[in-house]
This record gives C-alpha cells, structure tokens and sequence, in this order.
C-alpha cells in the first residue's frame, strides 16, 4: 500500500523559504516519478513540480525560477525546497508519484494529508 507523508509546512514571509519534505513507502521508490502538487482555497489542484526516476525535473511556470524539487532514493524522500516565497504560494502541498511517459507527468491516485503553506507577513 502506498503511503506519502508529506512534512515541512508552516508559515513564512513574502521573500522567505521553505523546505518540505514527502516520506514514502509502499513501492520501488527509485523506478517512478514524484511530484508536488498543491491546492489553494477555491483553485484547482495544481502541479507544482515533478521529477522523473532519472532526475529530471520539470516546473510549473508560476514556481519556476524560485522552487526546487529533488529526491533522496537512499531514504525514500521527496523534497521541495520553496525560495522567494510568494503570497499566492499560499496552498495545502501534496506530494505524489506516478509516471513518466514521453516527457509528461501522470499520477498514481494515491494522497497523503497535505502539509500546509501559508505566505504572508
């Protein structure tokens, strides 16, 4: 059963950073896909950014530039390291895994809790 655990969140100033954190555990990690997505209040769930097995990365064009997301494989970790935080960074921020197929992201629907971000001052 797959299990993501996502950590990290809180709350930070415009300009400052944040570094999250995804626990996973359930499958081969180091063969699929991860990502991040979140939701802000009254949006769409949104793809922040994901990386493919062999570590390549892609990003959303609202976080490119400022975000970061990389893969431990040794401890089964995600991470998003969040710099030049924005207000409309503001979101509850799910971690997933899923596949790459011809360049393009496809999600397992499998969940964690979510870890919220709020940016404000």
């Amino acid at each position: 059963q797959v299990q993501l655990v996502e950590s990290g969140g809180g709350l930070v100033q415009p300009g400052g950073s944040l570094r999250l954190s995804c626990a996973v555990s359930g499958f081969t990690f180091s063969s699929y896909a991860v990502s991040w997505y979140r939701r802000a209040p009254g949006k769409e769930r949104e793809l922040v950014a994901w990386i493919s097995a062999g570590d390549s990365a892609k990003y959303g064009d609202s976080v490119k530039g400022r975000f970061t997301i990389s893969r431990d494989n040794a401890k089964n970790t995600i991470y998003l390291q969040m710099n030049n935080c924005k207000p409309e960074d503001t979101a509850v921020y799910y971690c997933n895994a899923g596949v790459d197929v011809g360049g393009d992201y496809y999600s397992f629907d499998s969940w964690g809790q979510g870890t919220q971000v709020s940016v404000s001052s």
